[in-house]
């Protein structure tokens, strides 16, 4: 039974999963993993859905009568024959190095039925959504990094007669605009194409350390020293840490609130910036002051910039490219300056952190993976954010119309998602999830109010 929220209460009726394997036989191969995709910072499972209404504005596409879940599973299976290896399964090599092994094994598929609306879900569909877990069921044995499917997708025909879709990644295979592209295959397969559009390309050693590996960069994102990591590792809860729970809300900045937060910068410094830098260096100071970190503590912001189409770049990402192509360099202050400084320092220590994204940047973390046994991601007084906004979920036509909402299903701990989101005035804007303790969110909404008057937020206790 799915948890109240709204008066809003349902049920979902699932068939048992199945493995949907590519419709024709594939290579049986080994492939390597990037010096990028293998990093213990990537080996947990990462959540997306797309919320679709029954219109069908398109006569080229499939038939409302049609099924959603067959379509999208007959369709999966022709696409796998072009993205084979996300039917196969990880394992270790020498030194655990992670490769596919191109079994052809298969993605987990679940379909099921709810006794819902979409009008009845409202604005519960953006996220934090707190239905993810009926809409997308953790089958048992499912989820571990190693030997078990890289996806994991749920559709969900709801009582409207529109449908949700919603995949579980492997982070390490993939990335989200790697996953989009798969899935913008599957769209296209559900529309009669015998093959997809853009040919996917594996090409990882593009992303390997160079030889021999070297660190020229300063990656304050890490964890100093060598680390054993077990081998079925996913990233820990905030709950599993701390032992409390946790309150996870998300904050809509539309243009209301975009404008207020330019109103406390000076005009040469918002003109030059963007609504990403902006909105991270408000989060990022909102949330050192509702933690209360002691004063000379140092804190981070790590920005996830991905490589793809960047100018400047030397390493040329080909089109098709579906593995992880992104470093997430970091600013480092400590909590007193950050706090006690307009909001406009931490905006120039933003845009100082975007700049050092390189070439050689990338090529250093890769280095950094492997002589230094894959270090994590520093959590402790880290703040991680990423822009899914132009990543394109919101453009995947399965035959039905385009979603209407599609990203991200929330935030993971330390991790916020930036989503497009349009409220119910219809303005568009951007929507940021976030987890905090209780009493640090409480702070973290007074920051908030004392910069952009009144966040509107949709609130979902975990």
């Amino acid at each position: 039974m799915a948890p109240t929220h709204s008066s809003v209460v349902f049920s979902v009726r699932r068939r048992e999963p199945v493995l949907v394997v590519p419709s024709e036989p594939t290579p049986n191969e080994l492939k390597q993993l990037s010096d990028i995709d293998d990093q213990a910072g990537l080996r947990f499972q990462l959540p997306f859905i797309m919320f679709y209404s029954n219109y069908n504005p398109s006569i080229l596409m499939v038939q409302k009568k049609d099924d959603p879940a067959k379509v999208i599973r007959e369709a999966l299976a022709k696409a796998l024959v072009y993205y084979y290896p996300f039917a196969g399964r990880l394992k270790e090599g020498h030194n655990r190095k992670l490769m596919v092994d191109c079994t052809g094994e298969g993605i987990l598929f679940v379909e099921g039925d709810a006794d819902v609306t979409l009008a009845q879900l409202g604005d519960t569909i953006r996220p934090p959504c707190p239905y993810i877990e009926e809409f997308l069921h953790d089958v048992p044995g499912s989820n571990a990094i190693l030997g078990c499917p890289l996806l994991l997708i749920q559709v969900t025909r709801l009582r409207c007669g529109g449908f949700v879709f919603a995949v579980r990644l492997n982070h390490t295979i993939s990335d989200s605009l790697g996953l989009v592209q798969l899935l913008r295959a599957v769209a296209e397969m559900t529309s009669g194409a015998c093959a997809p559009s853009q040919q996917p390309m594996w090409q990882r050693e593009i992303f390997n350390a160079r030889d021999p590996p070297r660190v020229t960069c300063i990656h304050h994102e890490y964890e100093e020293g060598d680390k054993t990591i077990d081998n079925n590792s996913t990233t820990p809860t905030l709950q599993e840490e701390n032992g409390i729970n946790m309150v996870h809300k998300s904050f809509f900045f539309g243009p209301k609130e975009m404008g207020s937060l330019r109103k406390h910068l000076p005009p040469r410094l918002w003109a030059s910036s963007s609504t990403f830098e902006i909105l991270s260096a408000c989060l990022w100071r909102c949330r050192t002051i509702a933690l209360a970190f002691d004063p000379n503590e140092d804190v981070r912001l790590s920005c996830m910039i991905n490589a793809r189409g960047k100018q400047g770049l030397q390493v040329q990402v080909p089109n098709g490219y579906y593995g992880n192509a992104f470093a997430f360099p970091t600013a480092l202050t400590k909590a007193e300056l950050l706090c006690n400084n307009p909001l406009g320092y931490a905006l120039e220590l933003v845009k100082k952190t975007k700049s050092e994204m390189s070439e050689e940047y990338i090529r250093s973390v890769a280095g950094l993976m492997v002589t230094k046994g894959r270090p994590r991601y520093i959590t402790a007084g880290n703040y991680l954010v990423a822009d899914t906004t132009r990543v394109g979920f919101e453009g995947i036509d399965f035959g039905w119309g385009k979603p209407v909402y599609g990203g991200p299903s929330g935030a993971i701990p330390y991790v916020s998602f930036y989503a497009r989101f349009k409220n119910s005035k219809g303005e568009d804007g951007v929507v940021v999830p976030i987890w905090l303790p209780p009493p640090a969110m409480e702070r973290f909404q007074q920051e908030l109010l004392k910069i952009t008057r009144e966040p509107r937020i949709i609130t979902s206790m975990l």
